[in-house]
């Protein structure tokens, strides 16, 4: 037995909570997982784990041994990064979850640049709408918009975007620029559709923010389906900027009603609570920050 490979093991097992999320972080399978902790657990001479169909926890034993055990895998990681600062670039692979629209249309065409720097890094891409659960699926860094209300993840805001209501330029000389939230009544919506129902618009007044709930034109839950509609003439959406930069530039997307415009929503990468952030996912978050701090909106 690789008995260091083992204790690394078994604090990713106590760390997850599960077998099976760490033969997924690992691609293998959870009897080899399970066979680790097994090996660990008779040259110890000791159970470290109380295993149940539906739950783990952690022995006495188990318990005294998990404290040093990530003390001692602290220390050989902060070493590992005190040799080789300097000398070796970041490598490995990053699984990096997010919305499918803003991977393929913001992040993915910038990496040719991240591979120059990072030749050895490679960035796997999970697009998923709903929210992943990090640890269980061996997600190394997810990408989130808004309020973050996971207080087991670490988070790092690396930016923000402005929400803005848009229209084809089509569209509006067809059926005329709202100049307030208000004239909204006599357009077509296109509208974010979530499990909770239609998305409403969110727009800042005098008195605060208001909300407007548009008769819609068509409806969707994803982001590239709703750009395409847009495009289409379909009607008027409020969506993240990003959505529509290259549109805007083009000028077939006009912004309206600027003056309205809620507060900007804040951009995190978010991790799992850990000891330490690897150097190749270290390297991606810094990249990501450096993106959104070029982009004016």
């Amino acid at each position: 037995m690789d008995r260091l490979e083992g204790i690394k093991i078994f604090v990713r097992v106590v760390d997850s909570g599960s077998f099976s999320a760490v033969a997924r972080e690992l691609g293998t399978g959870q009897p080899a997982i399970s066979k680790q902790v097994a090996a660990l657990e008779e040259y110890l001479g000791a159970q470290l784990l109380m295993r149940t169909s539906r739950s783990l926890s952690l022995t006495e034993a188990g318990r005294d041994f998990y404290e040093s055990a990530v003390r001692l895998i602290s220390d050989l990681e902060a070493a590992e990064s005190r040799v080789g600062s300097g000398q070796a670039s970041p490598s490995g692979v990053v699984r990096v979850s997010a919305a499918p629209a803003f991977s393929r249309l913001y992040v993915v065409p910038q990496l040719p640049a991240f591979r120059v720097r990072y030749p050895k890094v490679v960035v796997e891409s999970l697009v998923s709408e709903r929210t992943s659960n990090l640890v269980e699926e061996g997600i190394d860094l997810a990408i989130r918009n808004g309020a973050l209300a996971d207080s087991s993840l670490i988070a790092r805001k690396i930016g923000e975007f402005a929400l803005v209501a848009v229209a084809s330029a089509d569209y509006l000389e067809r059926r005329g620029v709202p100049k307030r939230p208000s004239d909204l009544d006599r357009h077509d919506g296109v509208i974010f559709v979530s499990r909770d129902g239609p998305r409403p618009w969110t727009f800042a007044s005098r008195t605060g923010v208001v909300s407007h709930q548009a008769a819609a034109s068509f409806r969707s839950n994803d982001g590239e389906q709703l750009r395409a509609a847009v495009l289409a003439g379909l009607g008027i959406t409020q969506a993240p900027y990003w959505l529509f930069a290259a549109d805007m530039r083009a000028g077939t997307v006009r912004r309206i009603l600027r003056d309205h415009e809620p507060a900007r929503i804040p951009i995190s990468a978010v991790r799992p609570a850990s000891r330490r952030q690897p150097g190749k996912v270290a390297a991606f978050v810094d990249f990501l920050a450096e993106l959104l701090a070029e982009t004016d909106d």
